[in-house]
């Protein structure tokens, strides 16, 4: 989702702080290091799995309410509610992140986002010609960009944990930019942040897989989240760019 909307109403989210799941490790910031000893690689493995298997049941139930939001022909509900949210659920996965309960509300974020993205998807339909091949186009991308970076970090297993401070930077950079463009209606600047966010959201995947494979990241279920709102941005900032560089009226 994107902190900034443009006339589709397309945003992009930011992301929440990572934890551990089963672990009793203290809290760790999300560009920050765990103070937990480094988990063996079968439980490594495990993470992984969970978390690709998480992510992809959390993606399924995003385009089956996208779907259903479309059906309904339901409007974008705004900036503001979009935000609040947002980040309510964000806030109420990380307090629930060690319980079962983490899973309902991962579920409960992922559906309200769904719900977001129906009303954008269906603006690009209804607006242009060519709707439903820049769609095609954007969900292409993103999941190419999605599947090659995480396999490059997976199988080099290198060590991206030094962009984290680049990625926060970065992100608080773009949010503030992409407030500003929607404040003052700047289609120039919304181009640009959306840009921002393409490569801004590549490196968090890059981050995120790398924090799983060396063991920063213990809980499988903020992992999910990061790399979740990773492609939401990735495919929301790829959209907009396709939209307004090759949409058909």
């Amino acid at each position: 989702m994107s902190l900034f909307s443009d006339k589709n109403s397309s945003t992009t989210v930011a992301f929440g702080n990572k934890d551990t799941y089963g672990n009793s490790e203290v809290a760790s910031p999300v560009f920050g290091s765990s103070e937990a000893a480094t988990p063996s690689s079968v439980e490594v493995n495990k993470l992984i799995r969970n978390t690709y298997m998480l992510l992809s049941m959390t993606l399924l139930f995003t385009a089956i309410t996208a779907g259903v939001s479309m059906l309904l022909r339901l409007p974008h509900p705004g900036i503001i509610l979009t935000l609040v949210g947002y980040f309510g659920l964000l806030f109420l996965t990380n307090t629930l992140r060690n319980s079962a309960w983490g899973i309902v509300s991962i579920f409960a974020l992922t559906g309200f986002m769904g719900l977001t993205l129906g009303p954008i998807i269906g603006a690009y339909l209804t607006m242009f010609s060519n709707g439903a091949q820049l769609v095609m186009m954007a969900f292409g991308s993103t999941a190419t960009i999605f599947l090659g970076l995480s396999a490059y970090a997976l199988t080099t297993r290198k060590d991206f944990s030094f962009m984290g401070a680049f990625l926060m930077t970065g992100i608080l950079v773009a949010f503030l930019a992409g407030l500003g463009a929607v404040i003052f209606q700047i289609p120039g600047l919304m181009l640009a942040v959306s840009a921002m966010f393409v490569l801004l959201m590549s490196g968090l995947i890059l981050y995120q897989t790398s924090d799983m494979v060396h063991g920063r990241e213990t809980n499988y279920i903020m992992a999910t989240v990061t790399l979740y709102v990773s492609i939401y941005n990735l495919f929301t900032s790829l959209l907009q760019i396709f939209g307004v560089l090759g949409g058909e009226e």
